[in-house]
């Protein structure tokens, strides 16, 4: 039972998703995890820490994927045992679900309609969060919460990582929130719905516009925000100009808080147009 799930979209309070992109070893996630449990504690925030163990779809096939399998493996059981945190990763295979020890296991953007995959993560009876291709419109992720409630798993969310926008570039249409909702929990990714994919070896991206977002998605009233976060983004191994920096996590996290607060208060729902 993961008891990040079971908080995430209450009428409380917004739920965080937080790490570094991709998993660089057990003694540096611990460090991460534990900074970010005790700012979410502070707030009583919900929260659960997200890495990954292999970036599969790097641009470059010398680009850093990440630790071997059985590292992972290994220094996941250990970051839990550690900190005490949940842990949300991605799989890529059949095969990676059963054996990944995770709490929630994310099913990445460009698998998001591999029908064996969502059947293999439905079949842990894990709770399984789906990230929206970036080719696909809000209205088509309702039958990737189908595939999954087919395969029997009833405890799903989706989460918007932004939207192909021609070439190398992202945008994020903020009604498609709203749209998923009548589906699943939804979450919004505010680090990846930055990034500038392509356009050379590596994907680039500009994190000083992921706070701007993941107070726009916040007020659209989404069940948790996802943000990658890094000690070190400048010298992280992936997705580096996406992350936000770990010292700035609190600040954002108080900012998304304050504004979620409002919105749960329910002080904007009698705003009307007067025009």
């Amino acid at each position: 039972m993961s008891k990040f799930f079971e908080g995430l979209g209450n009428d409380k309070k917004l739920s965080i998703v937080a790490g570094p992109c991709v998993f660089e070893g057990t003694r540096h996630a611990i460090d991460h995890a534990g900074h970010i449990r005790e700012v979410c504690d502070r707030y009583e925030v919900n929260f659960i820490y997200k890495t990954s163990f292999d970036k599969a779809n790097r641009t470059h096939a010398k680009s850093y994927r990440g630790v071997s399998f059985d590292d992972a493996v290994y220094g996941f059981a250990d970051v839990q045992r550690s900190t005490g945190v949940e842990i949300l990763t991605d799989v890529h295979e059949a095969w990676h679900c059963d054996v990944i020890p995770a709490s929630i296991l994310q099913i990445p953007a460009f698998l998001c309609r591999q029908t064996d995959l969502l059947r293999a993560a439905a079949a842990t009876g894990k709770p399984v969060n789906v990230k929206k291709g970036q080719f696909l419109s809000p209205y088509d992720a309702r039958w990737i919460v189908d595939k999954l409630e087919e395969f029997g798993c009833n405890r799903h969310s989706l989460t918007e990582r932004g939207t192909t926008f021609g070439y190398n570039n992202l945008v994020v249409d903020m009604r498609g929130l709203a749209v998923m909702r009548s589906w699943s929990r939804v979450i919004f990714d505010c680090t990846h719905s930055v990034q500038l994919p392509g356009g050379g070896s590596s994907s680039g991206g500009d994190r000083t516009f992921a706070p701007i977002l993941a107070r726009a998605a916040v007020a659209v009233g989404v069940a948790g925000v996802f943000m990658e976060v890094h000690a070190d983004p400048d010298n992280a191994p992936s997705d580096g100009a996406n992350m936000i920096k770990l010292s700035n996590f609190r600040s954002v996290v108080d900012n998304l808080l304050e504004l979620d607060y409002i919105i749960k208060k329910g002080v904007l729902e009698n705003v009307t147009d007067e025009r």
